[in-house]
């Protein structure tokens, strides 16, 4: 049994002109959420043996907030393949994952994200309407990364920004 937990970005600033989108950052409430994201992670015990995220400014910065929150003791590796990219490329980055980790923490950007999670559960189209620094976790039947397969995967809980004070 696999764990994955998927997160989009925090909240970005608005692009400037002659600013490449790859280069946005996060806004204050962005990094505000990050932060709460990664303490809620902690407190549900479901602190990654690995992350693996997209290089763009924002989703980097979110994972390197969250992951000081969450006290991750590892690396966080950067995947260029996950920016702006289809739901297939996280199944892709998923089933490189060492087998040695039993869960696994991708950040990355919308619409790739509600991609990725119709995939794990089997489901067309985008089930799923993520918010930024919206957090799904997924238990997947299979015993390495790389038997990872549409539709192996069961939705265990999906948190929303707002629902973070609650925890």
């Amino acid at each position: 049994m696999k764990t994955i937990l998927l997160l989009r970005h925090a909240k970005a600033e608005v692009g400037v002109p002659g600013q490449k989108d790859f280069d946005r950052v996060l806004a204050d409430r962005g990094r505000d959420d990050a932060k709460r994201v990664g303490r809620a992670i902690a407190k549900l015990g479901e602190v990654p043996d690995a992350i693996v995220s997209s290089p763009a400014a924002r989703a980097k910065e979110t994972a390197e907030i969250a992951a000081a929150a969450m006290k991750f003791g590892g690396t966080i590796k950067m995947d260029r393949s996950l920016y702006d990219a289809p739901g297939e490329a996280w199944l892709v980055a998923l089933r490189a994952l060492p087998g040695s980790a039993a869960s696994a923490l991708v950040v990355a950007h919308s619409p790739g994200i509600e991609d990725a999670a119709g995939l794990l559960v089997g489901a067309s189209g985008h089930a799923f309407a993520v918010p930024t620094a919206g957090l799904l976790a997924f238990d997947a039947d299979v015993a390495h990364w790389r038997e990872l397969e549409d539709g192996s995967a069961a939705l265990r809980w999906f948190l929303r920004p707002k629902m973070l004070d609650a925890l």
